[in-house]
């Protein structure tokens, strides 16, 4: 068994997204081809892949960027705590070792829960670097009282929680009410303080590519630290046609700004082959940079579980069962 050699983490230090005034001038010249995404996205798979040691490590690096998420009506402390242990040692140490990456610190990139599991998460997380993620602002469907969502991020942001999952009004974007949707995320931004915001778009509900386009430049312009897909409760979430008009747009924001604004792909991604074709993709249009936790981040729970198992059967040879790979 050839041991890998671990990824290194980037040197990359880049100054937070301060935001630019809204300029609606950019945005009318942003235009999509819908056939042109559609033809590259669906060759990616095709035309792209890594195998055996390189496939091993590309996956141990998602592991990384994964920010650990139970969002559930039913959640309980014990599943937190559950997830939360899974965070700090998502990989069995047996396996690490075979690979030669016992001595790496692997843990996921954040665990994200409802603010009321804040608290519990914070406890589980003690004495590690893992940052909680918190779904606010009304989240999924993010209709409740304007200023309650305000409260609602500062309280998550006093309770613990580094980073902030914001979701924007989508009725701003299909009627095109540009400066409300501008308004609304920067005042979301101020209450974040020093807590990253991460816009959810919820691009399933948002109609076409040209407002997933325009939605992630006003984000971008009212200081998100990430733009982000989808609530992951939405019919369709992320996609790779929409990741690839969100990541263009990431591109067009540093080109104009000199800010690096992370990605957080969400709902739906839930195996090691699919997460792939995400990575791949954000190196071939961002580059290595935006292959690190502090700019790429993937919603998931389950995506995990099958991880492990493509793991153990590059170490034994077989896959196993998904109860040796337990999530919470």
């Amino acid at each position: 068994m050839a041991t890998i050699s671990p990824i290194k983490p980037a040197t990359v230090s880049h100054a937070r997204n301060s935001g630019i005034t809204l300029d609606l001038d950019i945005l009318d010249t942003i235009r999509v081809n819908l056939s042109a995404v559609e033809r590259r996205a669906a060759t990616l798979p095709g035309r792209r892949t890594v195998k055996k040691d390189f496939q091993a490590a590309w996956l141990l690096k998602a592991i990384s960027c994964i920010d650990l998420t139970t969002l559930s009506g039913d959640d309980t402390p014990g599943r937190v705590k559950r997830l939360c242990a899974k965070a700090r040692k998502p990989v069995r140490a047996d396996l690490l070792d075979a690979m030669g990456m016992g001595n790496r610190n692997l843990t996921t990139g954040a665990v994200c829960v409802y603010h009321s599991m804040i608290e519990t998460a914070r406890e589980a997380l003690e004495g590690t670097d893992i940052p909680i993620a918190a779904v606010s602002t009304g989240f999924p469907a993010g209709l409740s009282p304007f200023k309650l969502r305000v409260k609602e991020i500062e309280a998550s942001v006093t309770a613990g929680a580094k980073e902030i999952d914001i979701v924007i009004t989508r009725a701003h974007v299909l009627t095109g009410n540009w400066q409300s949707l501008y308004d609304e995320i920067k005042t979301f931004r101020d209450a974040c303080g020093d807590a990253h915001m991460k816009a959810i778009l919820g691009t399933g509900d948002i109609a076409t590519l040209r407002n997933v386009a325009k939605a992630s430049m006003v984000a971008m312009m009212a200081g998100a630290d990430f733009i982000k897909t989808s609530t992951g409760k939405e019919t369709v979430n992320a996609t790779l046609p929409v990741t690839l008009v969100m990541v263009r747009m990431i591109r067009e924001y540093f080109n104009i700004t000199g800010y690096r604004i992370g990605y957080k792909p969400a709902g739906g991604i839930s195996s090691a082959k699919d997460i792939l074709n995400y990575q791949i993709m954000m190196k071939e249009e961002l580059g290595n940079d935006w292959l690190q936790p502090d700019l790429f981040r993937i919603g998931a729970s389950s995506l995990l579980g099958d991880i492990e198992r493509q793991i153990e059967h590059y170490v034994t040879g077989r896959y196993s069962a998904d109860f040796r790979h337990p999530m919470a």
